[in-house]
């Protein structure tokens, strides 16, 4: 989890350093005060709310439009490992009954052309940002954006390396998880499941708080039940994780968030 997240803060702090230096220590704050504000909003929408309460007031809201772009880097690994494992897992799913053919080839269709929009997008993002400053409807918002265009090809290529890594930790946490409660499968079948599971997450709109852990659940059981009968260590597999990757990291952000409001309340009170 440590590890998880330190990784997240680093690239985080990699992505706002273009318009305000912050510690890692103070990243990694914001980090975990995201997971806080995510958990109850679809598809973890309040991550930003929690991020930008640690940038200087001037500067919050184009540290959403950089933290986008960081957060981009982790659904494209998303999308491309998923892809990769539902193409080997595809026959599977088919001969098991859990999807007809013609859905299993329009979702594997979805993903390639997500995936590949994705990838244009992520690597062009300073030619679009010049040609939204063009636009007269939105040119006078043009400043929440503009620090995108100082994003070069090799600071992309970091988001995309570190957000790789962050997918090796999800796996691993998976593996480790899977071997504790004795559910015995290979590791390419692990990582097939883990990675198809993530990109369905990744589709469907979901509050993690409240539909994340059955939807996860359930995922799991279907796919992972192409390779073992061992539902129950499965289920404890996904309780563990969404412990370890969002409630316990959401307690201490809310810590660190009620800490933020009793700074501000002294500050008001002091002017």
């Amino acid at each position: 989890m440590v590890v998880n997240w330190s990784l997240e803060a680093y690239k985080w702090m990699l992505a706002v350093k273009r318009i305000q230096h912050i510690s890692f220590g103070r990243a990694f704050k914001a980090v975990l005060s995201g997971i806080s504000f995510s958990i109850s909003t679809p598809n973890s929408i309040g991550e930003y709310v929690g991020r930008v309460l640690y940038m200087s007031e001037g500067n919050r809201i184009k540290a959403i439009s950089l933290t986008v772009v960081a957060n981009m880097s982790q659904l494209i690994v998303t999308f491309a490992a998923g892809l990769a494992a539902l193409l080997l897992i595809r026959q599977d799913l088919v001969l098991e009954g859990i999807a007809t053919q013609a859905f299993v080839n329009a979702f594997i269709w979805v993903s390639a052309i997500i995936t590949v929009t994705l990838l244009l997008f992520y690597f062009r993002l300073p030619w679009l940002i010049k040609i939204i400053d063009k636009l007269p409807q939105v040119s006078k918002f043009a400043w929440a954006i503009e620090a995108i265009e100082h994003i070069n090809a090799t600071l992309l290529v970091k988001f995309l390396s570190l957000s790789v890594v962050r997918f090796a930790i999800f796996s691993l946490q998976y593996f480790l998880l899977f071997q504790l409660f004795d559910v015995n499968v290979s590791v390419l079948q692990r990582w097939m499941g883990i990675s198809v599971m993530f990109l369905v997450m990744a589709i469907i709109p979901t509050i993690a708080l409240f539909t994340d852990l059955g939807l996860k659940n359930e995922l799991s059981i279907q796919l992972m039940g192409l390779f073992t009968t061992n539902h129950l260590g499965v289920s404890l597999t996904s309780l563990s994780i969404w412990l370890i990757n969002l409630v316990f990291p959401a307690l201490i952000g809310s810590l660190l968030i009620l800490g933020i409001k009793n700074i501000f309340k002294h500050r008001n009170e002091s002017t």
